[in-house]
């Protein structure tokens, strides 16, 4: 009888895969092909020109929900994402704190105002960026899967109707304001993203601190890849509108390959935080109910107020779950523990050298 090889382990990690994730990204990618099929009625309205881009959005959603599930499955983001669903669908924080949802929405999510402190004209940049995506995604998806898409008029020589998963809205003209944004909506995200690129481009190549520590693929490739889609979107306009559609078709490749190999590199560099921002809306709240129902934790240190009282307790039950014994440590201000690691350097490292 032959010996039993031992399991050869994999210390790259590459076949390690997660079968809850893979269940779930599965099924998420099986629901939007589904999704596509009955909102394009059947596929009626489906145009097979975007069958590149409708395949890599299919990818897309298969690794942000595996992704994310792996994300959530460690115990800090399990219990600080439940903790936040939790209180921002509370009844009993609405009625006791109706702003605070609102606030949270506007401030954090849509103007971001966390970052208008490291400087307005970086705020102003991530806004532009922000709200080109944004657009760009809204508009984009839609009519990549056949769930928006437009019919001439009959009768008309400008006039157009838009149908919204088959069902006619709205009917107007191409040369009216609505007409020019709905048919140049991509071109003003375009701008919107070059705009924003640009500005950080330009500081992670002027900027000292920003130039430390960024690496091409986490930092650069991502606001590289979003000017090559914006710059070669702008030309096909450029080439229909000027050129009388010379060059279109080969503009049309170099697009799509650019912008089905970003969807793919989604789930797997720094846009993934664009997925995970949301949930941080919800622990805000969690913490500004915390702190407006039983006031600020203070340090225990020098008494200072640092943080709010349920996220400390959920910070030491989580450190108890993963066997890191910090209680002591967690209850002192970010500045108490800038000192007491000194005076730790101070008598374990340097007066061991004596």
């Amino acid at each position: 009888m032959s010996r039993r090889e031992p399991k050869r382990e994999d210390p790259s990690g590459f076949f390690d895969v997660d079968a809850t994730a893979s269940a779930a990204a599965l099924v998420g990618a099986a629901l939007l092909t589904a999704a596509i099929y009955l909102g394009s009625r059947g596929l009626r309205n489906f145009d097979a020109a975007l069958i590149g881009y409708a395949t890599a959005t299919v990818f897309l959603a298969f690794g942000v929900i595996y992704r994310y599930v792996v994300w959530i499955q460690s115990p800090p983001t399990r219990r600080y994402l439940l903790q936040g669903w939790k209180a921002f669908l509370s009844w009993h924080n609405f009625r006791r704190f109706p702003t605070l949802v609102p606030k949270a929405l506007i401030s954090d999510l849509a103007l971001q105002n966390f970052i208008r402190k490291r400087g307005v004209a970086r705020w102003a940049a991530h806004q532009a960026l922000f709200w080109g995506v944004i657009g760009a995604t809204l508009i984009t998806f839609p009519l990549t899967f056949g769930w928006i898409h437009f019919r001439s008029v009959p009768g008309t020589e400008t006039g157009y109707q838009m149908f919204v998963f088959g069902l006619k809205t709205v009917t107007f003209d191409a040369f009216t304001w609505l007409g020019w944004l709905t048919f140049h909506g991509l071109d003003v995200t375009a701008v919107l993203v070059i705009g924003g690129c640009t500005y950080f481009l330009w500081r992670r190549f002027r900027n000292r601190e920003a130039m430390t520590d960024q690496h091409l693929a986490h930092d650069l490739l991502p606001l590289v890849a979003l000017v090559a889609i914006s710059v070669t979107g702008l030309l096909l306009t450029f080439s229909s509108a000027l050129l009388e559609g010379r060059y279109y078709d080969f503009l049309a490749i170099i697009h799509m390959a650019v912008v089905v190999l970003t969807l793919v590199f989604i789930p797997f560099g720094k846009f993934f935080h664009v997925i995970q921002r949301p949930a941080s809306i919800g622990v805000q709240v969690y913490k500004q109910a915390s702190i407006r129902e039983r006031g600020p934790f203070r340090c225990k240190r020098c008494n200072a107020p640092f943080e709010s009282p349920t996220y400390v307790e959920d910070l030491q039950q989580t450190m108890g779950e993963l066997g890191l014994d910090y209680e002591g440590w967690i209850e002192h201000c970010p500045r108490c523990k800038r000192i007491e690691r000194g005076i730790a350097y101070r008598t374990d490292v340097k007066e061991g050298f004596r």
